[in-house]
């Protein structure tokens, strides 16, 4: 199991494919909730979206790899307007 308090501000996120999904802004709970900065265009644009810590592979570095690649991760992601 992966040491999730490894985790940091400012890590990147990719997935198994080496793609970058985001940026770390925080862990809360179960969840990586990532910098704004990543959100998107349109809808998306302008607020947090969360990953679960269940999708987390390893942590290298200065890099947290998920298990799934980035397409496929990003489809997990959870929004959250604030």
């Amino acid at each position: 199991m992966t040491d999730l308090t490894k985790i940091r501000e400012h890590m990147e996120v990719i997935g198994a494919d080496g793609v970058h999904v985001g940026t770390v802004d925080k862990v809360k709970g179960d969840r990586i909730k990532l910098t704004k900065k990543d959100s998107g265009e349109g809808h998306h644009a302008g607020h947090h979206h969360y990953i679960s810590t269940g999708l987390v592979a390893t942590i290298e570095g200065d890099r947290v790899r998920l298990t799934a690649n980035g397409d496929v991760a990003v489809t997990f992601e959870e929004e959250k307007h604030d």
